[in-house]
Formats: structure tokens, sequence, C-alpha cells
């Protein structure tokens, strides 16, 4: 019995050649190629912004070494500098921002997106955005004129009143200080928190929501026991989105936070921050020690920052894995 033999082409070397060439003429290598210098422009805008503020900061790191983190000194006089006092500002401001933010911002969010009427959830966020596109100065503005005064005259002293036993509202009440800039932050961040954490829960699935009305659930309890759960990955990256935003804020901070560069326990005292004492000496700075100094401070703003991210993207990452509920047999 005969046997037949079919006898198939070998692709050859240039088979490769001919994917990569029929890939490029339909456009698909192209778009990749593109895509792809794009997405590592990123990337290198980065290095390279890092690159410089280390090559900017050469000489205090070799003067100061890592005392320039943990030193109290500010004194240009006698070229000597530290950026505790700063950190600590940066970080108190910030959480005073997220401490009030946070709820107001959440809770908003959530009347908008599951309780209003559509209509008037749709007018308040047009207003919310508005919020969010206004210049910082203005908010600056703002702090100065209104919440300054409202500050030194009602609500520091009832404060000292009723919880001056406490370290955290101790001293004078000057109206400038950390508890003023942490206001003021608040009043800020809190419309990308509305904004983000409402697109995210209006993108939870009806399902959800019809599932568990249909178990008896009341619209509060589906709202917070089911899609609020659902939405909180989502939540968490409004809310590090917003102290990203706190974090780097610079005119409104230092207009009302006092640029006094002490560590002091009250809330009620005067301090500074790291983005407000670059903005406010920089362009006095005399001497090169002096300028880097300030360019380290924008380096460790900068790691602080990416520090802060970092960790932020670990809590969501950990949260979402515990929240998925997955049983390994």
């Amino acid at each position: 019995m005969g046997t037949t033999t079919t006898t198939v082409p070998s692709a050859g070397p240039f088979a490769g050649s001919r994917s990569f060439l029929f890939r490029l003429r339909e456009g698909d290598e192209i778009a990749r190629l593109l895509t792809f210098l794009f997405a590592a422009s990123v990337v290198l805008i980065t290095v390279l912004l890092v690159y410089e503020l280390w090559q900017g900061s050469a000489l205090p790191r070799h003067q100061f070494g890592f005392s320039f983190f943990r030193t109290s000194a500010w004194d240009p006089v006698f070229d000597q500098f530290g950026a505790l006092p700063f950190i600590y500002g940066t970080l108190v401001t910030s959480a005073v921002a997220l401490l009030i933010a946070v709820p107001l911002g959440i809770g908003a969010a959530i009347f908008l997106a599951e309780l209003a009427p559509l209509r008037l959830s749709d007018t308040l966020e047009f207003f919310i955005d508005l919020l969010a596109a206004v210049p910082s100065v203005i908010y600056g503005l703002l702090g100065i004129f209104i919440v300054v005064p409202l500050m030194r005259q009602v609500i520091q002293p009832q404060l000292k009143h009723y919880l001056g036993f406490l370290p955290l509202f101790k001293g004078p009440a000057f109206g400038l200080g950390f508890l003023t800039a942490g206001v003021v932050l608040a009043i800020m961040i809190i419309p990308y928190i509305i904004s983000v954490s409402r697109e995210i829960l209006l993108s939870v699935p009806r399902d959800q929501r019809e599932a568990a009305l249909a178990l008896g659930a009341t619209r509060w309890e589906s709202t917070w026991k089911v899609v609020v759960p659902f939405a909180r990955t989502g939540i968490s990256g409004s809310i590090f989105l917003a102290l990203a935003r706190a974090l780097g804020e610079t005119m409104a901070v230092t207009m009302v936070i006092g640029n006094t560069p002490i560590i002091s326990a009250s809330l009620l005292s005067p301090g500074d921050s790291i983005a407000s004492v670059i903005a406010s000496q920089f362009k006095e700075a005399t001497g090169e020690l002096y300028t880097q100094s300030l360019i380290e401070l924008g380096l460790v703003l900068f790691l602080l920052t990416f520090i802060l991210n970092g960790l932020a993207r670990i809590m969501i990452v950990v949260t979402s894995k515990r929240g998925t509920g997955m049983v390994h047999v």
C-alpha cells in the first residue's frame, strides 16, 4: 500500500520578518511603538526630574548628610539648614486636611450618587467641578480674609476653652498656624474626593443594588453595606489623590500657615511646610548652599510623596485581596 507524503514548505528564516512587516503595514506595530513611547515618556520625565533635583542638591547632601532630615535649625546667616520642621509641617497640615475632608467628601459623594435626585446631583456636581478648578491663590485669599479671622476670634478660643488641657490646643490663638492651613487644604481637596468618589459609586453595577433591595435591605443598607464596599478601592484612590494634592500645595498654605520653621505639638502654633518654604524663600536665596538646600527640600517632598503614594497602593492592593473573600481549596 503506497504512502502519500505531503511536503510542508519550511517557514524559513524570514517568516518572523514577514510577520513583523505585515503588522507594520496593518498599523498594529506602529500603534504599539507610539503608545509605548508615550508611556515611557512619563517614566523618563520622572527620572529626569529626580536626577535634576539630585544633582542640584549635591552641596547640602555632602555637607549635612542624613542630619539634614533630623535637624531643626534653619539659619541662612550661619549656613545651618535642616528639613525636619518643614517635613513635620507638611505631614501635620495634610493629616488635618484629610481628617476633615475624608468624612465630608465621602458623605457628600454617597448622597450625590445614591440618595439625591438626579437633577440635584448633576447640578451640585457642576459646582463641585468648578470648586476643583479654582486656583489655589484664591483659596489662600479666602483663607486670609475669612478663615484666619474666624479661627482667631471664634474657633481657636473655643478650642482652647474646652480642649485647652490637650497639648494639641495650647498656646496663643494667632489665627495662623497648622490648624488653619489644614482647614484651607481640606476645603481645597474636598471637591476632588467628592467628584472621583461619586463617579466610582455611579460605576457600581446596578445589579448589586437590586440584589440587596430584593433581599429586603433598605436603600441606606444597600448603599452602606453593598455599594460602598464594592467601590472601596476607587474611593481609597480618591483619598490618596487628594493627599497628593495636599502634600504639594504651595500658595494657599504659604498664606495661612505662619511661615515659622518650628516644631510644635499645638495645632494653633504657626509653622511651615516644604512647598511653602520653597515658594517664599527661593527667590531671595543667596549663596550656593542656601539655594541647593531649598532644592534638596524639593527632593525630600518628591520622595515623601512617592513613599506615601507607594504605601497607599500597597494598602489598596491588600484591602482588595481581603475583600475578594477568596477561599483556597
